[in-house]
């Protein structure tokens, strides 16, 4: 049985534009140090093969140091790694593919055709191929088709599968089912996918092991996979040091705070969270800014939003022959009118800001 890791999509030196510079300059180092937990973690699992699909780099111009850690860190797997760069880490020159001295047991493809590398130890065969600019409209798995000899043929391509538009290294599923491999390991895809198969080849993407943003959620990680006898199984093991979540919370009828709390799981305190609150709340709201004050040390960073709607009882009062009434019914009407769910929340949020006035309150 042979065993390996299929991981990609590290995306070293992102810039985390949405954090604060310090916070930002932190998780950048946080990623850096990501190959070499991934290091530690082959050793101590003994995995011989590593397979890395691309974009490895967030960009082909990163900082000198940062190609020089992660030759290091792979430098200390004790195992063959494989890259394919991608379209973010294209190979070419003034790339860190280039200008970093990269250890023996490390093979980077450098063609935009599929090329091997044979590993007659394990009866097995590395086919990959390189993005050589940033966009790639043709298939690298076209055309190609592994001998039918016996032997383990594995791919290691950074791509899409029939995307919708041929930038990024589009790859037919009529080629992967043609192409002979046992085993297809992809990149570019963050979130993880189950495994699939065309013909009698497995592929799959095991998304970024660490999530940058709030449109990268949830446990992340990469794959341990195993081949027996031809046969293919993918295990996901969770990698991220840190997540990013988004979380709705309905607050009707109880305390914000309260319904936040008992939604959350025990351990955030590494984690990025943003918070919904929905429901119905009264003309005060739901509190979010000094919610948000209160809860911010048990996160990385926390943002909570007010998505909550006014109660009934509020619009009640429109009825009454009073300034309020008057202005709750000309406020109706427009939420009434309102077009989109967004507009809804400006009115409401204009209903709130005007109750605090009439009350001669405060308003978060």
């Amino acid at each position: 049985m042979l065993t390996f890791l299929h991981g990609a999509d590290f995306h070293l030196d992102s810039a985390f534009g949405a954090l604060p510079p310090q916070q930002a300059s932190a998780r950048r180092q946080e990623l850096r140090e990501l190959a070499f937990r991934l290091a530690a973690y082959v050793n101590q699992e003994n995995i011989p093969l590593v397979l890395l699909a691309g974009d490895l780099f967030d960009s082909a111009a990163v900082y000198r140091e940062t190609g020089e850690q992660l030759a290091e860190a792979l430098g200390r797997m004790k195992a063959r790694v494989f890259i394919s760069p991608g379209n973010h880490d294209w190979y070419g020159p003034g790339t860190p593919w280039l200008r970093t001295g990269w250890p023996e047991n490390v093979h980077i493809f450098r063609e935009s055709q599929m090329t091997s590398v044979e590993l007659p130890e394990w009866n097995a065969v590395i086919h990959g191929a390189a993005f050589l600019s940033p966009e790639q409209n043709r298939s690298l798995l076209e055309g190609f088709s592994a001998p039918a000899d016996g032997r383990i043929h594995i791919g290691l391509l950074h791509g899409e599968v029939d995307p919708p538009e041929a930038r990024y290294g589009p790859i037919r599923r009529e080629d992967i089912a043609a192409s002979g491999l046992t085993y297809l390991a992809l990149g570019h895809i963050h979130k993880r996918g189950e495994p699939l198969a065309c013909g009698g080849t497995v592929y799959a993407w095991p998304g970024c092991p660490e999530g940058r943003g709030f449109d990268e959620l949830g446990q992340k990680g990469v794959y341990r996979g195993f081949i027996d006898g031809g046969r293919v199984s993918l295990e996901f093991v969770p990698f991220a040091r840190r997540r990013y979540e988004i979380l709705e919370v309905d607050v009707t009828g109880t305390s914000p705070r309260e319904a936040v709390e008992a939604a959350l799981p025990e351990d955030t305190s590494g984690d990025f969270y943003r918070i919904l609150l929905t429901g119905e709340t009264g003309g005060g709201g739901a509190g979010a800014r000094l919610l948000e004050a209160a809860l911010s040390d048990r996160f990385c960073t926390l943002e909570i939003q007010d998505h909550t709607r006014l109660a009934e009882d509020i619009w009640a009062r429109m009825q009454e022959d009073s300034l309020r009434g008057m202005f709750l019914r000309a406020l109706k009407t427009k939420w009434n009118a309102a077009g989109t769910a967004r507009e809804q929340e400006i009115v409401t949020q204009a209903v709130r800001f005007g109750l605090a006035a009439l009350d001669h309150r405060d308003l978060d």
